[in-house]
């Protein structure tokens, strides 16, 4: 094993004010603050101002959560870049995934924003609110969460499938708000110990998504990708990849398509000595502890985190 591995997380992972410490305590992170706002000023998005001031409802829309993490991300590795730190593989978890592709220098940052601010809204657009659902799945394998979905998903005729295989004991799962609640009914007769409606709004990384799928994609296409500096271990086929035109159409896969944590994480443990989670909050930390149990997974989710560290 040699080298680490950076994390970076996904939606969900937002809280008010964050980025405010780091962007006053690091210049390098006021810098990516400020481009990240001019390439939002189109679309009347000030991230650093909604990140800093911004109330939880308002960081709650799809379509300003995501380009809020991704930018807090950025802005932490630029740090942690400038001191030295490299990773020798990157992961993120699904819009994370698109943080990573910033680090490895894939894809520019101020286009990067921009589409995951479109990535947001096609999202939030493809299912009417309140027509889907998602559910975290407790004490059941990620197989037989899949296997009672596909039953349900047979049955009803309507879509219900895995979405996030986040740790051996919890999955995620999405679909249509009538047969995610049978597919609940379902897996708590087949052992689940505990099945918890999310507060998301939109039905992610399901077949419901094929509408927000189509929508980024002539985006997607017209974005410049670049071969990537450090491997990215994609979500949809959790294998390291330097090709742009291979991460982009990851990417694209990856709207529909399950987030495979748990076999990201044990990749990385094998192929590292241990990890940072490099953004918001420390929910990969915590993933990252229940998949492999002696791996070390690091947080850096403010500016105290960061400094701590970087004083080893």
């Amino acid at each position: 094993m040699a080298g680490l591995a950076f994390l970076f997380p996904g939606q969900g992972s937002q809280v008010p004010g964050m980025g405010r410490d780091l962007a006053a305590a690091f210049p390098e992170a006021r810098a990516v603050y400020d481009r990240a706002d001019a390439a939002l000023a189109p679309f009347h998005l000030p991230i650093s101002r909604v990140s800093f001031e911004g109330t939880d409802e308002e960081l709650r829309r799809t379509a300003v959560t995501q380009p809020a993490i991704l930018v807090h991300s950025v802005a932490v590795f630029e740090v942690l870049k400038a001191r030295g730190l490299a990773p020798a593989l990157l992961a993120g978890h699904s819009l994370g995934e698109w943080s990573a592709l910033v680090a490895a220098g894939a894809l520019a940052l101020e286009d990067a924003v921009v589409l995951v601010h479109r990535r947001g809204t096609f999202m939030q657009e493809a299912v009417p609110a309140g027509q889907g659902a998602m559910s975290a799945v407790i004490g059941l394998d990620g197989p037989a969460v899949a296997a009672a979905c596909a039953e349900v998903a047979e049955a009803t005729g309507e879509a219900v499938s895995a979405a996030n295989f986040n740790s051996p004991e919890q999955t995620v799962i999405a679909g249509t708000a009538g047969a995610v609640v049978k597919a609940s009914e379902l897996l708590k007769q087949k052992g689940a110990k505990r099945v918890l409606p999310l507060p998301v709004s939109a039905p992610f990384h399901c077949a419901l998504m094929k509408p927000a799928e189509e929508k980024l994609s002539p985006f997607l296409d017209a974005a410049a990708f670049a071969d990537l500096a450090v491997p990215v271990v994609t979500n949809v086929d959790v294998e390291p990849n330097s090709s742009g035109a291979a991460a982009r159409e990851a990417l694209r896969r990856q709207v529909c398509s399950p987030v495979r944590w748990v076999e990201t994480v044990e990749l990385l443990s094998r192929a590292t000595a241990g990890a940072i989670e490099v953004g918001p909050g420390a929910v990969l930390t915590g993933l990252g502890k229940r998949i492999a149990k002696d791996w070390s997974v690091r947080t850096t989710s403010d500016a105290d985190g960061v400094g701590k560290l970087l004083a080893g």
